[in-house]
């Protein structure tokens, strides 16, 4: 019962926070799973968690077009969110 309000709570705190920057796309090599998971439509908590292991296992994206490697990722999904993710490059 306490795992799920936590996890209701966390949601809204990450929808609210969105809510502020929604007009720019998140970034997918700085985004934590939570994140992901909220903003990301057909991702839920396990696939979330599963790009952010393959980020730290294989370094950055490059391209948001990376997130095919990830398993459970596909295209579609992809297309699906293509609007909502970004790679920025420019990050140090």
């Amino acid at each position: 019962m306490i795992a799920w309000i936590k996890r209701i709570a966390m949601s809204f705190l990450c929808v609210f926070s969105f809510s502020v920057y929604s007009a720019e796309p998140l970034d997918i090599n700085l985004a934590t799973a939570e994140q992901l998971a909220v903003v990301m439509s057909g991702v839920g908590e396990s696939k979330a968690k599963a790009i952010v292991s393959f980020r730290k296992e294989h370094g950055l994206f490059k391209t948001i077009d990376d997130l095919v490697q990830v398993k459970g990722i596909g295209d579609a999904l992809l297309e699906r969110n293509r609007s909502l993710i970004q790679v920025r490059l420019d990050q140090e």
